[in-house]
């Protein structure tokens, strides 16, 4: 089944182009959802800041200017309802420990799994009414 998110708004922070048009051609192709491209963690926080209509975020942990983990930390203080699954190429348990600490709501490791990142954000979703 196709998800149609045509009414949901998703940021994606990812400083790697490739995986960027990767995500964008799941979600904006197959799912219908308007996306956000921010290059970095700084550009995250602000869009974040600037535009209200934003549903989830997906948040990579490299990123240059403010990496992941920070941008998480400032989006929560200022929106702590909005859904943040981080991606990230480390899989590690420590990694994973930070990011929830830093207040991400789920976590998902590249290379993506398509099923198990729909999955996750139709999961979060359920959880946030429709702006």
């Amino acid at each position: 089944m196709l998800q149609d998110w045509s009414n949901r708004t998703f940021l994606i922070a990812e400083d790697d182009e490739i995986s960027f048009k990767y995500m964008d051609l799941i979600l904006s192709r197959r799912a219908k959802a308007n996306i956000i491209w921010a290059i970095n963690g700084q550009m995250a926080v602000e869009y974040c800041q600037q535009f209200e209509h934003i549903d989830l975020v997906l948040m990579d942990i490299q990123l240059p200017v403010i990496d992941g983990i920070e941008a998480i930390r400032q989006i929560k203080a200022f929106k702590p309802s909005l859904p943040i699954i981080v991606q990230t190429a480390n899989a590690y348990g420590e990694e994973s420990e930070h990011c929830y600490k830093a207040g991400c709501d789920d976590f998902i490791t590249k290379p993506v799994n398509l099923q198990q990142l729909l999955y996750k954000i139709e999961n979060l979703l359920s959880l946030v009414a429709v702006r």
